[in-house]
């Protein structure tokens, strides 16, 4: 737990420090908050931009983060470095994703408030972002374990990015593409956000779950490659 929290620290400095990073995490939060109070056309539901953008920066800021710290650290030998002072992988995930964790449920609790979510709708939106992006850091973490370098890591991210964020703008215009979007989590994320009531939700956690192990399987078999080594 030492070597979690120390690398939590370290990583949360390295954040604040690094503008791209950083960025990535204030771009979705700020674009809801502009869109909610200066768009307005009829007819539009209430709350379109939160709907539309919630998902969307919980299936492509932690990932581009935690893909792009990985394979930084990686090229620069940083990740060597601390893997040889005895910090465990599971360690060195822990405390990294936990930073990159944290960032994101800070933008998520200003995409909260700006959908004028309160009391068990408000937790319940919170959750639901929580487990997205924890899906998300998974997959970043998949990303950077198998990228050699910052620009491999780079074109695998905005491919995966494309299928996990913009693609949920296009389905909300297509029937089909509404359909293909229910087998990603972040599909399950807006299905389950733009759900007036309470209904079951095993589909939504079926889809999340297999979808994070998928994520936990490839960066175990990566690792396992040498890919953090």
């Amino acid at each position: 737990m030492s070597h979690s929290a120390a690398v939590f620290l370290k990583q949360i400095r390295d954040t604040t420090k690094n503008k791209a990073i950083l960025i990535q995490f204030v771009l979705f939060p700020a674009m809801t908050v502009m869109m909610e109070n200066l768009v307005r056309i009829e007819g539009m539901p209430e709350h379109f931009f939160v709907n539309m953008f919630a998902p969307m920066y919980a299936g492509m800021a932690p990932i581009v983060c935690m893909a792009a710290i990985i394979a930084e650290e990686k090229e620069k030998n940083t990740l060597r470095v601390l893997l040889m002072s005895d910090v465990r992988p599971a360690e060195y995930l822990t405390g990294t994703g936990g930073a990159v964790w944290l960032a994101g449920m800070a933008g998520a609790g200003v995409i909260c408030l700006c959908g004028g979510y309160a009391g068990a709708a408000a937790a319940r939106f919170m959750l639901l972002m929580a487990a997205g992006i924890l899906v998300s850091i998974l997959i970043g973490a998949a990303i950077g374990v198998w990228s050699r370098n910052q620009i491999m890591e780079t074109s695998i991210t905005v491919l995966v990015m494309m299928l996990f964020s913009f693609f949920l703008m296009l389905a909300m215009f297509n029937e089909e593409l509404a359909q293909a979007a229910r087998l990603t989590y972040s599909g399950q994320i807006r299905r389950m956000i733009e759900e007036t009531g309470y209904g079951p939700a095993a589909e939504g956690a079926a889809v999340m779950l297999l979808n994070g192990a998928t994520a936990a399987a490839v960066f175990w078999w990566g690792y396992k490659r040498g890919g953090m080594d």
